[in-house]
């Protein structure tokens, strides 16, 4: 039983070690991947969003203006 609880006792002091580095701890190397990551996600979102609208405004809706004029102009030969 006595040796139970030096075990319990070594593993909470091991467990308020490790707390008490990691809040000691002050570097900013998360932050800095954090930003970095997000600045890269905006500009390939944008990037996607303009070759989209690129696409849509050049081969997409006149095509698609044609297509209905199309239905709307049938003969009925």
């Amino acid at each position: 039983m006595k040796k139970f609880m030096k075990n319990i006792k070594s593993r909470c002091q091991r467990a308020v070690v490790s707390v008490q580095t990691a809040v000691a701890s002050k570097k900013a190397e998360g932050y800095v991947d954090s930003g970095v990551k997000i600045l890269i996600a905006v500009v390939i979102g944008a990037l996607l969003l303009a070759g989209l609208y690129a696409l849509f405004n050049t081969n997409i809706i006149p095509t698609l203006g044609t297509k209905i004029t199309g239905l709307f102009n049938y003969a009925g030969k």
